[in-house]
């Protein structure tokens, strides 16, 4: 059995399951009207984590699409991770109280220091870092702004502080269908010392396994978007594929 966990992967934007092209708002493409029944499908095709992202949230600075959220969590009979727009004590509490069982800190991470420790400090391994990156610089606002942060010395400063698992994203790759940044996310597993969830251009069964590989040496799984939905990765046969390695 594999340790590598795939995460199929729902944006939420108005009610609608969608994907964005490299976080550009401008840039949807509607997959499906109804993310529960989406989430219910990529279970029973053996989904064993949900990835969510309230993309309403994370541009807004709160969680927006939480009903929609709490359904899915509520029903899932696997775990389910949420990410977007989770700024305060109050939001990540609401969403732990829905039944979600890690929420991300994106944005936070960079922009409010003591609200992320905080967090850590309190939930701990219920906590996930979403670190998204453009040209190896922390972006924040929903990928809107792009900082001075490295995003492994940001990856490295959270570990000291408590964090157990990173989710990186490579923006350039994101929805390019380009593959996966490999070596960017091995830098920031050893950099930091932790497990990283790698995220951004998993195009491929052939990708999901050459990030498997690393398993070992701290990338704990892959969040998986676009692929899914245009059919290039079939869920059911990936995950047979890498539970078989």
């Amino acid at each position: 059995m594999s340790s590598f966990i795939v995460y199929p992967a729902i944006d939420i934007r108005d009610g609608k399951c969608v994907r964005l092209q490299q976080g550009d708002y401008n840039q949807e493409t509607i997959y499906n009207d109804s993310p529960v029944s989406v989430a219910k499908s990529w279970e029973e095709q053996g989904g064993k984590f949900i990835h969510l992202v309230d993309l309403d949230g994370a541009k807004a600075g709160h969680p927006v699409n939480d009903a929609i959220i709490g359904t899915i969590a509520k029903n899932a009979g696997v775990p389910v991770q949420v990410g977007g727009g989770l700024r305060t004590l109050a939001d990540v509490e609401k969403l732990l109280g829905l039944g979600v069982s890690r929420v991300i800190i994106g944005t936070a991470a960079i922009n409010d220091h003591a609200f992320t420790e905080a967090v850590l400090a309190k939930y701990g391994d219920k906590v996930a870092i979403g670190i998204d990156a453009r040209g190896g610089y922390v972006a924040t606002h929903g990928w809107l702004n792009t900082s001075e942060v490295r995003a492994e010395d940001l990856a490295k400063e959270l570990a000291a502080k408590g964090a157990e698992t990173f989710i990186y994203t490579d923006i350039s790759r994101d929805g390019m269908m380009q593959g996966p940044n490999i070596e960017g996310i091995l830098s920031m597993a050893a950099t930091s010392g932790k497990t990283v969830i790698a995220s951004g251009g998993v195009t491929s069964l052939d990708d999901l396994l050459r990030l498997s590989v690393h398993s070992g040496s701290g990338i704990g799984g892959a969040i998986v978007g676009k692929a899914l939905y245009t059919g290039n990765i079939d869920l059911a046969e990936a995950l047979q594929a890498l539970d078989s390695k």
